[in-house]
C-alpha cells in the first residue's frame, strides 16, 4: 500500500506538541535567580519544593505515570493517548501562565504538564509505525526527538531574553507574566492542532498489526525476557542516564575542570550537536537498513567525548584550551548519544514486536530516567564532592556500554527488508 501523504500532517502536529512539552519542562530552568526574587517569600529555598522541583518534578512523575500512559497508549491507541496529553498541555499551560505570579499555582500546573509528558513521549515509535513505511520508520522518529530537542534549547536562550537575567531587579513580574503566557498560547495552538488533526491510522488502514485490548503484562514479561531488549536497556541505563545527569551538571563539571564561566556554552553546544546527529545518522539508518551498526558508531563516539568532559582538567592545559576541549568534547557526546535515542527506540520496537511499540519505547525512557536522577542526586551530594568520582565513573560505564552493543542481533524485520529488496 502507497504511504498516505497525510502521514507528513501527524509527524507535523506531533513534533509542535513534543516541542511545547520540552518548552514547558524547563521554562523556570535558565531563569533560576530571577526566579527565586521573583517568588521570594512563597516557598523554602532550602526545601525540595523550590524552583529546581519545576524541572525534577518531569522526571519524578514520569517514573509513575510512563506506564499507565503506555497501557493507554497501546489499548486504546495513539489518538486517544496523544488526545490525553493534549487537552492536559492546553489546560495546565494556560493555568500556568495565569497563576504565573504564585508559585503554588505554578507548580500545581508544572505537575499537570509532567503527567501530560508520558503520553507524548511514550507515543515515538508508535506513531512512526502505524503512520510511515519501514523505510522511513527511524526518519520519523529521529524528527520527533528533533522536536524535544529543539524545544529544550528555546527554553533555554529564549527564556531568559523573555525574563531577563539581571539578577539585580527587584522583581520580574512583567517579564514572567510574558514569558508563561507566550509560551502559554504556543501550547494551545499545538494541543488544538494535535486533537483537529490526529488520526489513528492511514484511510482504509484499521489495526493491521494487532488487535486490542492487549494483554499489558504478558506483552511487558515478553519484553523483558527478550536478550536484546536487556542489552539495550543497559545501553539505556547508562547512556541516557549520563546524558540526563552531565546535562543537568554542565557548569559543575566545567568549574571542576578549572574553567571560570561556560556561559551555558557547554550544555548549548551538547545539544547542537544532538539536532545535528538526530538529522544524520535517522537517516542513513533508514537508507542502509541497519540498526546495529549505528548504535555501534553512536556509542563508540560517545567514548571520547565522555572522556573529555570527565578529563580535560587533568590535561596541563590552559583555562582557554581546557574550555576548547570541553566544547569538543561536549558536541561530540551530544552528536552521538542524542541520535542514538531514536535509533534504539525503533531498534527496541522491532526487536520486541508483537509486543506494543510505546511499551518498549516507555521503558527505555524509564530506565533512563531513573538512572538519570540517581546519578544527578549522587554528584549533587555534599556540594558536588563526589562529582570527579562518577565522571570517572561515567567514562568506565561508557566503555561497557560500547562492549555491550556487539552482543545485539541486528533487527529481525532490517534483515527481511534487506532479503526482500535483494529478491
Amino acid at each position: 500500500m502507497k504511504p498516505s501523504p497525510y502521514r507528513w500532517i501527524i509527524l507535523t502536529v506531533f513534533m509542535l506538541l513534543t516541542f511545547v512539552v520540552s518548552i514547558q519542562w524547563l521554562t523556570h530552568a535558565a531563569v533560576v535567580r530571577p526566579a527565586e526574587i521573583f517568588y521570594k517569600g512563597q516557598f523554602n529555598p532550602s526545601s525540595y519544593l523550590n524552583i529546581d522541583f519545576l524541572a525534577l518534578c518531569y522526571m519524578l512523575i514520569y517514573l509513575a505515570v510512563s506506564f499507565p500512559a503506555s497501557y493507554i497508549i497501546d489499548n486504546y491507541g495513539i489518538k486517544v493517548g496523544l488526545t490525553i496529553g493534549a487537552v492536559m498541555v492546553g489546560i495546565f499551560s494556560i493555568t500556568k501562565a495565569f497563576f504565573a505570579a504564585s508559585f503554588t499555582g505554578v507548580v500545581i500546573s508544572q505537575i499537570g504538564l509532567a503527567v501530560a509528558q508520558p503520553f507524548i513521549l511514550n507515543a515515538v515509535t508508535a506513531v512512526s509505525v502505524r503512520w510511515f513505511p519501514f523505510s522511513e520508520r527511524g526518519l520519523a522518529a529521529g524528527f520527533s526527538v528533533l522536536a524535544q530537542y529543539i524545544g529544550i534549547i528555546v527554553a533555554m536562550l529564549v527564556t531568559p531574553l523573555l525574563v531577563g537575567s539581571n539578577p539585580e531587579l527587584a522583581t520580574y513580574g512583567t517579564g514572567f507574566e510574558r514569558m508563561l503566557w507566550i509560551y502559554g498560547i504556543l501550547s494551545l495552538i499545538a494541543s488544538l492542532a494535535l486533537i483537529i488533526l490526529i488520526r489513528e491510522y492511514p484511510q482504509g488502514e484499521v489495526r493491521p498489526e494487532r488487535e486490542f485490548p492487549l494483554e499489558y503484562r504478558k506483552d511487558m514479561v515478553q519484553i523483558l525476557r527478550n536478550r536484546d531488549m536487556q542489552i539495550t536497556l543497559v545501553m539505556f541505563f547508562i547512556g541516557l542516564g549520563i546524558f540526563n545527569a552531565i546535562s543537568s551538571m554542565t557548569d559543575s563539571i566545567s568549574q571542576n575542570a578549572g574553567v571560570k564561566d561556560s556561559d551555558g556554552l557547554i550544555g548549548g553546544i551538547m545539544l547542537i550537536g544532538g539536532i545535528i546527529g538526530a538529522l544524520i545518522l535517522p537517516l542513513l539508518s533508514d537508507k542502509y537498513r541497519k540498526r546495529k551498526l549505528f548504535l555501534v558508531i553512536c556509542l563508540a563516539g560517545m567514548v571520547p567525548g565522555i572522556f573529555g568532559l570527565a578529563f580535560a582538567g587533568n590535561m596541563a592545559l590552559t583555562p582557554q584550551n581546557t574550555y576548547s576541549v570541553l566544547l569538543l568534547s561536549s558536541f561530540i557526546f551530544g552528536f552521538f548519544i542524542m541520535s542514538a535515542g531514536p535509533i534504539a527506540f525503533q531498534y527496541a520496537a522491532e526487536v520486541s514486536h508483537p509486543a506494543p511499540e510505546s511499551a518498549s519505547q516507555g521503558l527505555l525512557l524509564w530506565i533512563g530516567q531513573l538512572s538519570g536522577m540517581v546519578f544527578v542526586v549522587g554528584m549533587s551530594i555534599d556540594n558536588n564532592s563526589h562529582l570527579v568520582s562518577f565522571m570517572t565513573a561515567f567514562a568506565i560505564l561508557s566503555v561497557l556500554a560500547f562492549v555491550s552493543v556487539f552482543f545485539l542481533k541486528e533487527s529481525p524485520m532490517m534483515e527481511q527488508a534487506i532479503v526482500m529488496v535483494r529478491d
